[in-house]
């Protein structure tokens, strides 16, 4: 009798722990902010680049449309999408907000010289906190936002052709 018991107990252990190992498979494991989209961006503040006052959400209204583009001079893939970001600059409803992402000043600056400013608005993140809260994990990556502070889009990588046809697309709406 004991060794039946004994047989149901492991057999139920077992049973235990392959469900959770099948359950465990279905588990998304990659970080996705998919999620992020048509949320509204709650509040923050990020320093400004050259000054020491603050950008917020307050001034995200002001534009009918912002792209916030987190990058940095030691990022590879930032110099791909740098001349996208040129482009976009000639648009006259979108405004580009660049965040410096965990950069030296410095090197940030003497980029910008070489390849051209793109941006309306320069910001710093020094040590990479802010652009946490709007799900940034890697650089480049850019956000699409309207005046009422929607998330349209988020492109994770360099921003490419096809991505300015949508951006473009998705602001002349």
């Amino acid at each position: 009798m004991t060794k039946k018991i004994a047989s149901l107990v492991f057999t139920l252990i077992v049973m235990i722990v392959l469900y959770t190992f099948y359950k465990g498979l279905k588990i998304e494991v990659n970080y996705n902010t998919s999620d992020l989209i048509n949320k509204k961006i709650e509040s923050f503040s990020i320093k400004s680049f050259n000054e020491n006052s603050l950008f917020s959400e307050e001034d995200l209204k002001k534009n009918n449309f912002s792209l916030i583009n987190f990058w940095a001079s030691w990022c590879v893939p930032c110099r791909l999408e740098h001349e996208n970001l040129m482009k976009l600059k000639e648009l006259s409803n979108l405004k580009i907000i660049g965040v410096n992402y965990k950069d030296i000043k410095k090197n940030a600056s003497e980029y910008l010289v070489d390849l051209g400013n793109p941006y309306n608005v320069l910001l710093i993140d020094t040590d990479g906190k802010q652009s946490v809260n709007f799900g940034i994990y890697g650089i480049p990556e850019s956000i699409l936002i309207n005046s009422e502070l929607m998330v349209l889009k988020k492109y994770i990588g360099p921003l490419m052709d096809k991505d300015l046809l949508e951006i473009k697309k998705e602001i002349n709406k």
